[in-house]
């Protein structure tokens, strides 16, 4: 399952032919450099290594200096792995770059979600459970969490206040709406989870009919 990484840059939109305006991610997508290629019989599975985005010397430890000086690869500041399916070969060097992929697909995208810091339970679940009437004035407070004499507790996996965001989240069956191979762009059509400069993973629909 060929994958690539990539940096998000923003939101935009397009035009088609006829005039149809499509809301776009734009993603800058490699170039990628295989490092590693694992197979089955050394390593249990078939994989491909890929490093992304070149960093300083300094901000790598000597064990991935090391690693990045075998596969004959300038150091790189992400590295990632993904399944190698029959039919696939890949070699330490070989560059993955978006012309590999084609317009019209569609993809499944990988990112880290915006964190919002801790929230309360309406914000982060959804819940309403105060009383709206009666003056209660407890419209956006959690209310009861418990039983006063049975259970006594509270029940594990309640949905309460807490961490919100920060999650890593697969957007499924995007549809790979254009490539810009000199400037290393691909334009997805809708929204991808994270932050403007936030690291995404990008490959074939795994549910796809089209891969």
């Amino acid at each position: 399952m060929k994958a690539i990484l990539g940096k998000k840059v923003g939101m935009t939109q397009i035009f088609t032919d006829a005039g149809e305006v499509i809301p776009v991610t734009v993603i800058e997508a490699g170039p990628e450099t295989v490092t590693q290629v694992k197979t089955v019989e050394n390593d249990g599975y078939a994989a491909a290594q890929v490093a992304f985005e070149d960093t300083k010397a300094h901000r790598v430890n000597k064990p991935m200096t090391g690693h990045f000086e075998k596969a004959g690869v300038s150091v790189k500041k992400h590295l990632a792995e993904f399944r190698i399916e029959d039919g696939e070969a890949y070699e330490v060097g070989q560059v993955i770059t978006v012309a590999d992929f084609e317009e019209g697909k569609k993809l499944d995208i990988t990112g880290t979600s915006k964190g919002k810091g801790t929230q309360g339970e309406i914000k982060r679940h959804g819940h309403h459970r105060g009383p709206m009437t009666h003056g209660s004035k407890h419209k956006r407070l959690p209310g009861g969490k418990a039983g006063a004499s049975y259970p006594g507790r509270v029940f594990k996996g309640n949905k309460e206040s807490g961490r919100m965001g920060r999650d890593t989240v697969t957007v499924q069956n995007v549809v790979l709406v254009k490539v810009i191979e000199d400037r290393n762009l691909m334009l997805v059509k809708g929204a991808v989870p994270g932050n403007k400069g936030g690291l995404v993973r990008i490959q074939y629909a795994v549910k796809g009919e089209d891969k």
